[in-house]
């Protein structure tokens, strides 16, 4: 299930909001510009699908969208625990980043959590099959798919050479690991 949690940077043990309902992520992340949606697709596909089968399948609506973004490409990452280098493509997509485009991804299957750090709180948007996250171009930001990666998802870029990382070498996200789990306590 879709899950929206937010801290305080400087306490990763208190959750200042905690929520599973999607028109609640999405009202509480448009406040920093963060675009959440739900996707209820009639589309069907099978985790081994190729990457040209998915962006076929998901077409109108990825044209729909590209259109919205004035976006020039689209394609398909996948990450299983199996891939040769699961561990350390986790580690790089851990680290807090920025991009000089918006970070737009539509979740196939599986899950990952979107980790904001924006105004001195950080935003864990954890994403399920059906979601769409657009992270804004320059917001301090990691990802997270947990030990055990799982996920497929749509990317869609205006920059046609892709995903380009500016990496801020702060170590926040050592200090809030994603929160894929059950949710934490919640501030009265």
């Amino acid at each position: 299930m879709s899950r929206l949690t937010v801290f305080s940077d400087a306490d990763p043990t208190m959750a200042i909001v905690a929520t599973e309902d999607a028109g609640e992520i999405a009202r509480h992340l448009t406040e920093i510009g963060v675009r959440f949606e739900r996707w209820e697709s009639p589309v069907t596909l099978q985790p081994a699908d190729s990457a040209e089968t998915i962006l076929a399948a998901y077409r109108p609506y990825l044209d729909t969208l590209m259109g919205e973004l004035g976006a020039g490409s689209a394609d398909v990452i996948k990450l299983t625990p199996d891939h040769p280098q699961a561990g350390a493509l986790r580690q790089k997509f851990l680290a807090e980043h920025t991009h000089t485009e918006d970070e737009v991804r539509f979740f196939v299957h599986g899950a990952g959590n979107f980790i904001m750090h924006v105004d001195g709180r950080v935003w864990d948007a954890h994403c399920v099959q059906g979601d769409l996250i657009s992270v804004p171009a320059n917001t301090q930001h990691w990802f997270d798919a947990g030990d055990a990666p799982f996920f497929t998802a749509l990317r869609v870029f205006s920059d046609t050479s892709g995903w380009v990382a500016h990496f801020t070498g702060d170590v926040i996200s050592e200090r809030f690991p994603a929160r894929g789990r059950d949710p934490i306590t919640t501030a009265a």
